[in-house]
């Protein structure tokens, strides 16, 4: 199962599209994952017309009318993954972010992907693997637009980073 793992939009506010090379990713996945902060519904309306499948959260800049949940979870290729935005401060934002994927894990090797800070992430945290994929525009204080790939097959993971 081929993922796209995308974050931080910040369309219009913070960036004006998603990259050309993003949107391919996007495009040729069979699921996308966003983990929040589309900022807008054209943002989210054009992530979901890229998306064959789409899986998202809200994040604390979207407006509400956007109307996404604040955990989703869905199993892919025998992973289950928990998505959240992971809003709150920086300093216990990864203890947060293994907390609700806790109280969302499955009996399947569970994934958390979570964005908020624009800055990647790929550690295990009390037991958990964390992913984040920073922000696909390159929003501040990311210093690049970055998303991940992952493919995920009979329980496994295989994440891949990539940076404009």
């Amino acid at each position: 199962m081929d993922i796209a793992i995308v974050s931080d939009s910040h369309i219009p506010s913070r960036a004006q599209s998603i990259p050309a090379w993003a949107r391919r990713e996007i495009q040729t996945a069979e699921y996308v994952l966003h983990a929040g902060d589309f900022d807008s519904t054209k943002a989210l309306a054009d992530v979901r017309g890229l998306a064959s499948r789409l899986v998202a959260v809200g994040g604390n800049t979207d407006p509400r009318g956007l109307d996404l949940p604040t955990v989703e979870t869905v199993e892919l290729g025998g992973v289950r993954f928990v998505l959240t935005h992971g809003a709150g401060s920086k300093r216990t934002y990864e203890s947060r972010v293994a907390g609700i994927v806790d109280d969302h894990a499955g009996e399947k090797p569970t994934v958390g992907v979570a964005g908020h800070t624009h800055e990647l992430l790929d550690e295990t945290v009390e037991g958990y693997r964390l992913l984040n994929p920073g922000s696909v525009t390159g929003a501040a204080p990311a210093d690049a637009a970055t998303m991940l790939t992952a493919t995920a097959s009979d329980g496994e993971l295989d994440v891949t980073v990539h940076r404009a």
